[in-house]
């Protein structure tokens, strides 16, 4: 098989340049020089990584492209000044991690919306019931809605991750402060794995699993329509729903006009297939997800931080996983 170039490595295989090393500069300035100080050299790293990283620009660019065309809205399309404002979102973000992991972040800061109640059973989940998933997303800042939980309701959640380098994230998250999040990391959903997720669920903890990036090897996989195009999306939060049989919700935290807002929205009460329609149903279930992602993008189009081939498919990918 002929190895694939090097802009069709899965997102996964690629060097932590674009996130983790950024993360740890703009961590290691921020502790010393604080973050209004910080703001100037920020606008420098980011242009550093913005103008040696064309990769991360085609992505950008590719993603306002199909965004602008998807929603009919011309003001969307890509400009070298939007490219790079996306890519400076990234880093607010990253600075806004900081705050979260060192406590800054305060709930009076956060606005909730939760039409169909989804907190009220978190809260309950605490003293008695089962668990329940959320499917987050790697767009807006998902530890602002780990903060909630974990800070705020203190209740047990358990971040399922496919980096294979928690570790160090882990040893990131110490240096800044953040003691409190359970980073597991996952390769497949093997029998041993299921077993200890199901244990967690019976005790009342919840699961927050990303339902937007294909695992570290590219299988469990389903191909369905986002912004227009064939995009392939992983199985496991929903193969893993409909083996624990447990209710399945969705959470995005948007910044808007400065201030956090979280989105949460119960997805499904009770995920089961018929026998032999697993997949079938599996695809349902991923092509809605695909939808309600589709129009919060709309909502912050700036704020979606997947910096890679997005629409491309997996058997283009390869297994030399970061």
């Amino acid at each position: 098989m002929t190895k694939p170039l090097a802009h069709e490595r899965h997102w996964a295989a690629q060097k932590e340049r674009g996130s983790f090393v950024l993360m740890k500069l703009t961590a290691a300035a921020a502790r010393h020089l604080g973050r209004r100080a910080l703001s100037p050299l920020l606008y420098l790293i980011v242009a550093y990584f913005f103008i040696f990283s064309a990769r991360t620009r085609q992505a950008a660019r590719q993603y306002q492209s199909r965004l602008a065309a998807w929603s009919g809205n011309d003001h969307l399309r890509p400009r070298l000044r939007s490219v790079f404002d996306q890519h400076m979102a990234f880093a607010e973000y990253l600075l806004d991690r900081l705050d979260v992991w060192n406590g800054k972040l305060r709930l009076e800061q956060v606005e909730l919306n939760d039409p169909d109640g989804v907190r009220t059973q978190l809260l309950a989940s605490r003293h008695s019931g089962r668990g329940q998933i959320l499917v987050c997303t790697h767009m807006g800042n998902q530890d602002v809605s780990r903060a909630m939980a974990e800070l705020g309701d203190q209740v047990p959640l358990n971040v399922l991750v496919h980096n294979r380098h928690v570790d160090r994230f882990n040893r990131l998250l110490g240096e800044a402060g953040e003691q409190r999040l359970r980073l597991i990391q996952v390769s497949d959903l093997d029998t041993a794995l299921m077993m200890d997720l199901s244990q967690r669920i019976e005790r009342g903890e919840w699961l927050a699993i990303a339902g937007d990036r294909v695992p570290l090897h590219g299988g469990r996989c389903v191909t369905v329509d986002f912004l227009g195009h064939p995009a392939p999306f992983p199985q496991g939060p929903w193969l893993m729903a409909g083996l624990l049989r447990c209710p399945v919700n969705l959470i995005c935290c948007l910044k808007v006009d400065g201030r956090y807002r979280i989105h949460l929205e119960r997805f499904l009460e009770a995920p089961t297939w018929q026998r032999g329609q697993r997949d079938e149903a599996i695809r349902g279930w991923v092509q809605g997800y695909a939808e309600r992602l589709a129009r919060r993008c709309l909502e912050a189009p700036l704020q979606w931080f997947n910096f890679y081939p997005y629409w491309q498919t997996p058997n283009a990918q390869t297994d030399d996983a970061h």
